[in-house]
This record gives C-alpha cells, structure tokens and sequence, in this order.
C-alpha cells in the first residue's frame, strides 16, 4: 500500500491536496511525522524513513519517493483517470515534466534566495531572479487560465503553493494573481486547509 509521510502545515500538505484531487485519498496511509522547523522547533521523527527527515516521503511496499515533482508525477501517473497530470504519450508530458522540474530546480531556490535576501552574481546567472520567474509564469497564463491551457493540473498545484503559504510575495500582475486566487480556491485545498488547522489547533 502507498503511504505517505507527512508533517501538517509544510511542503508535503500540497501532496495531500494532490491526492484529494486524484480522488485517492483513500487510498493512501498518511503517517504524521515531526521535522525541524524553521523557527527551530521540532525535530527529525525517528519514524521517518527520508534520509534527511524531510518530508513528504512517499512509498509503495519497497519503493519509495522524494521530492515533490517526483512524488507528483509518480501519483499522476498512477491515477490518470483525474486528469491532474499528463500520462506517458500525452502531447503535453513534455510540458507537464518541464514545469515540475522548473519548480524544483529554479522557482523554489530563487523564492529561498530572495526570502533569505541573499544575492550573488553566480546565483543569479544559474537561476536567474524573481522577476524572470515571474516573468515566465505571466508569459504562460497569456490568454489562458492554467500554465497548460484551459484545465487545472498538479502543476498549478505546485507552483502556486509557496504564494498561498507568503500571501506578500504574490506577485502583483494582474494575470498571476487571478491564476493564484483559481488555485487556492480549489475545493480540495479548502478541505485540507480545514483538516491541518484542526490538527494544529
């Protein structure tokens, strides 16, 4: 059986609205954990089995999973059928992939980079700035709702994830903050937005 390993109110909460999206929540273990926060509270949970004491971590009997484009393709692909990713001969795997691996490799470094206000020439010649990164997003939703046309995918999950977290660091083109308001005001969200304050409070 997949399980997932997961500590409420961090990264791994955007795989649990993923799996309320796929229509798989059922269908999954979650296995709460504690990690070391960044206010310096909490700790690696002995129970984890991610090398690092991160989360989310994902198995499947033997297999397992890590990082977050890795985990969403793995779940996309295993349940297609909700059409929250783009199957293996799909004419936009390619793209589905890129802007998976984009988020992984280049948004969420530069988002940490400019959160710490950390700059270096070589930082930004690798990953650019925030206004390349939101530069591109505002070229992708030009006369379209989602990055991959006219329907909601796991990408629109995961790469407005940090702005629902840092609200302030939203962008503020018009066309990026309407795609920012669609995907928070997804049902499953809402649903698990609900669950984790209930856990927390």
């Amino acid at each position: 059986m997949l399980k997932l390993y997961h500590a409420p109110n961090t990264r791994s909460t955007s795989i649990l609205a993923l799996l309320e999206e796929l229509g798989a929540a059922d269908r999954v273990e979650v296995v709460n954990v504690t990690v070391a926060r960044e206010d310096g509270s909490g700790a690696p949970d002995p129970q984890n089995p991610h090398p690092e004491g991160k989360v989310p971590y994902l198995t499947n009997g033997a297999d397992y999973v890590h990082e977050r484009g890795a985990i969403i393709t793995y779940l996309t692909d295993m349940f297609p059928d909700a059409g929250m990713g783009r199957p293996v001969g799909h004419p936009q795997r390619g793209a589905f992939l890129s802007w998976l691996f984009y988020y992984q490799g280049v948004m969420e470094p530069v988002l940490v980079l400019d959160w710490a206000k950390l700059e270096h020439p070589a930082v930004h010649a690798t990953f650019r700035d925030l206004d390349a990164v939101v530069a591109r997003l505002a070229d992708a939703l030009d006369g379209q709702p989602y990055l991959l046309g006219q329907a909601y995918s796991a990408v629109d999950l995961l790469l407005s994830s940090p702005f629902h977290w840092l609200p302030d660091a939203a962008p503020k083109q018009p066309a990026v903050q309407d795609w920012i308001k669609r995907c928070a005001a997804r049902p499953a969200l809402k649903v698990i937005a609900e669950r984790e304050a209930a856990q927390l409070g």
